[in-house]
């Protein structure tokens, strides 16, 4: 990932926090010499060795697991959906012109070795934990001893798990932090403006990246 260093994240507590709150990522690996990308739901853990890992699971029809063998090196992508950057917002475009469109992100790189796992016991501890993690906001979160037993069962059979013990773990936070203050200032008042999830959301970091740098 290119990551100039004025978008470069390295708070390891910001980018856990991150993975937790956009929790699919983009798994990729390589499957006899070729670049393979998957895309499911990932837990950050901790590992037995007291170490953070990544953990998740596929379809036992998916080749991914088979291909992975006992340390395969594999690439999980997080990310947010991004916003797009007006040159109209900036207060320069007025003063000179010298402005582009471009487009506002978040994304986490996390690397390491790659595993799969055929264990009942582990998936169905995994996936009470997957599933308490995504249903833990709801009023009245679903869990997995809702449904039928053999349900349960049979589903559990259809499923590989995919651990991956992490190596490197890098961040970056493409928030105009390379925009003058007053630009700055006019991307959060234009994203507040729109008003969608996404647009408040970036306003937020922006004006949080913005006010640590000042």
């Amino acid at each position: 990932m290119y990551l100039p260093a004025a978008f470069e994240e390295t708070d390891e507590r910001v980018l856990h926090e991150f993975i937790r709150a956009h929790p699919l990522a983009t798994f990729v690996s390589i499957d006899r010499d070729e670049l393979c990308a998957n895309h499911f739901p990932m837990l950050l853990e901790t590992g037995d060795d007291g170490k953070r890992v990544l953990r998740g699971h596929v379809a036992r029809a998916n080749p991914l697991w088979q291909s992975l063998g006992s340390g395969a090196r594999a690439l999980a992508i997080f990310h947010d959906a991004g916003v797009y950057v007006t040159p109209s917002w900036y207060p320069s475009k007025q003063e000179s012109g010298r402005v582009v469109p471009t487009w506002n992100y978040v994304a986490v790189h996390v690397s390491g070795n790659a595993r799969a796992v055929d264990d009942p016991q582990w998936l169905r501890s995994f996936l009470t934990r997957l599933t308490d993690a995504n249903e833990s906001a709801r009023a009245v979160p679903w869990k997995i001893t809702d449904a039928p037993a053999d349900h349960i069962e049979r589903q559990l059979k259809a499923i590989v798990g995919i651990e991956v013990a992490i190596t490197q773990i890098a961040g970056k936070w493409k928030v105009s932090q390379n925009r003058t203050a007053k630009d700055a200032q006019g991307v959060v008042a234009g994203l507040r403006e729109q008003g969608d999830a996404a647009s408040l959301t970036m306003a937020e970091w922006v004006d949080a990246r913005r006010a640590s740098s000042s």
